[in-house]
């Protein structure tokens, strides 16, 4: 009788919701996590919270958009279908706020910043924390988009600047090498290749390969396909439409390996161990910095001088 009623209470509720961008933002958030945990201490929330929130936004839509389990959470069928689309009204409302009007102190005290690789560690973290250091009258904006999105908020002056891996096709921009990262395999904590200390792309044959979609996925599976093209058994490379916390948590399901990046290993985690990767033909990553030659913001001009300073052997200033 109880779960009839608590039942009731959660429909009523959720007939109530007024769906807006934060709820949008709690599912996203757990899609790229897998996990109800972490996504509710990205957001300062109880976990107990954040799912009943997820709880009342499926209710209120009709679907189940997350199936439930103790390794995490991934998306059902109609949950991508749902989250795909939740990305795109969210990327669309951070445009038209990731450049406002200009204030009284003039449009110099913002930059903007795009990127699609990852903020837990790196020399990206580093940068923007130097930034904050030495000019903390500038507002920084972040905007975590794919590639094609942020070449487009770049023309669209969403963005003042932005940092992608691999190499750089915008013509209409000008562009200066940064960085580079190393490349790693995340594994199961049983899977065979855990144990070693390194891995070879020769270990990778006959492995099934999970790559993401989205950036930078792209260029891991070139590194693989470059070294590789003459394998007599060639890893599976499967793409999995799901950011690349879905990819750790399929990982960790036992579903398959991945790539990632240097700046997205993480250490902490109890699911995944992760094994640097080398003996390929190239196993590092390139950074570049892509930004208009007529956007005239002073804030822009600080932030390359500061890139000059970090990375000399580029040609941003």
């Amino acid at each position: 009788m109880e779960q009839n009623a608590n039942s009731a209470d959660l429909t009523v509720r959720a007939r109530r919701l007024n769906l807006d961008l934060d709820h949008l933002r709690l599912a996203v958030a757990a899609a790229d996590f897998g996990s109800f945990r972490q996504a509710a201490e990205s957001f300062s929330m109880a976990q107990s919270s954040f799912s009943r929130s997820i709880l009342l936004l499926e209710h209120a839509l009709g679907i189940t958009i997350f199936e439930r389990s103790t390794a995490g959470v991934r998306a059902t069928p109609a949950g991508r279908h749902f989250l795909r689309t939740a990305r795109s009204i969210l990327e669309q409302m951070d445009m038209l706020v990731a450049k406002p009007k200009a204030t009284d102190h003039g449009e110099g005290d913002r930059l903007t910043i795009g990127f699609c690789t990852s903020l837990t560690t790196g020399h990206l973290r580093a940068t923007l924390l130097e930034h904050r250091l030495r000019f903390p009258k500038v507002a920084l904006g972040t905007v975590e988009r794919s590639r094609t999105r942020l070449v487009t908020a770049l023309r669209n002056g969403a963005i003042d600047l932005y940092i992608v891996a691999g190499d750089v096709v915008d013509v209409a921009s000008r562009s200066a090498p940064l960085w580079s990262e190393g490349v790693f395999v995340a594994l199961p904590p049983d899977h065979p290749l855990a144990f070693r200390e390194v891995i070879s792309c020769d270990d990778l044959e006959d492995q099934s390969i999970l790559i993401s979609q989205y950036d930078p996925g792209r260029e891991l599976e070139a590194l693989l396909n470059a070294k590789l093209t003459t394998s007599r058994e060639a890893p599976r490379i499967e793409h999995r439409d799901v950011s690349r916390g879905e990819i750790k948590n399929l990982v960790s399901m036992g579903l398959g390996i991945s790539l990632v990046l240097e700046s997205d290993v993480d250490a902490n985690s109890p699911d995944l161990v992760y094994r640097e990767l080398r003996d390929c033909l190239e196993s590092r990553i390139c950074f570049s910095a892509v930004w208009r030659e007529d956007n005239k913001n002073p804030a822009l001009a600080k932030f390359l001088q500061l890139l000059a300073e970090r990375y000399p052997l580029s040609s941003v200033a």
